[in-house]
């Protein structure tokens, strides 16, 4: 009889995962990404952060792993700034792709973004930090692929699901109906572009700004078409001049 249909309600239905919400996060994020907080991967990506932690050192820490997300609600977001992974050594990362916290030292990547930006916006004053809240606060959503990393071990996270996660943001930016400015900087970036469908929207991608890179990235000139391009759809520039003094 074990074949036949249960008609009295004996048999448990199978539990639906719970959706894993991080705390804090704008409920425009909470609205598009409710499928991804409750799916397998995601409770399978969460039990292995927890097991790294517990033997580990992790960055970031946990408290700041979705930042770019909580600092720029979906609803605000006009540009996205794709990186890779979060910087691995210790104090830099804090969940920005290529910002790292007030009193760091300036990492090469960045320094050389704030290099192009001196040459492509006139007036562009470097400041003696790496914080780039001020840029989150203004719409651009600055995300990286992987959202954690090992101390010291570059794309240690790679390939444990934030891949997947990560992939979702995009498309929920890409569903938005007004342009999105989507900058996309060396191979890695520039393979999520297929991602990119919405015919509002404008990619700008070239050579990443690393040292590695840097001959290529230089003149490219990204801010400037960053904002020509919003200004075309309507949407106000990015006021990309940093505060001198970081300010949390």
């Amino acid at each position: 009889m074990s074949d036949q249909p249960d008609l009295f309600g004996l048999t448990p239905a199978p539990e639906t995962p719970k959706a894993i919400l991080p705390a804090g996060l704008p409920e425009s994020w909470q609205r598009a990404l409710e499928p991804e907080f409750a799916a397998p991967y995601f409770h399978d990506l969460k039990d292995f952060l927890v097991q790294e932690r517990r033997e580990q050192t992790i960055y970031p820490p946990a408290a700041d792993v979705f930042n770019a997300l909580r600092f720029t609600p979906l609803d605000d977001v006009k540009v996205l700034i794709l990186g890779q992974d979060p910087y691995h050594r210790p104090g830099q990362a804090h969940g920005l792709s290529f910002s790292v916290r007030p009193g760091v030292t300036i990492p090469p990547s960045l320094r050389n973004i704030y290099k192009e930006l001196k040459e492509d916006m006139p007036g562009f004053v470097p400041p003696r930090h790496g914080y780039l809240k001020h840029w989150a606060d203004q719409g651009i959503l600055l995300l990286n692929a992987v959202l954690t990393v090992r101390e010291g071990q570059a794309n240690s996270h790679a390939n444990k699901g934030w891949e997947h996660f990560t992939d979702a943001v995009i498309k929920a930016v890409n569903a938005k109906e007004e342009r999105v400015v989507f900058v996309l900087w060396g191979a890695y970036a520039r393979k999520k572009k297929k991602l990119i469908t919405g015919p509002q929207h404008v990619v700008i991608e070239s050579a990443h700004p690393s040292p590695l890179s840097e001959a290529k990235f230089f003149g490219s000139r990204p801010f400037s078409q960053v904002n020509a391009a919003l200004e075309a759809s309507g949407r106000g520039p990015i006021d990309w001049q940093l505060p001198q003094k970081a300010e949390e």
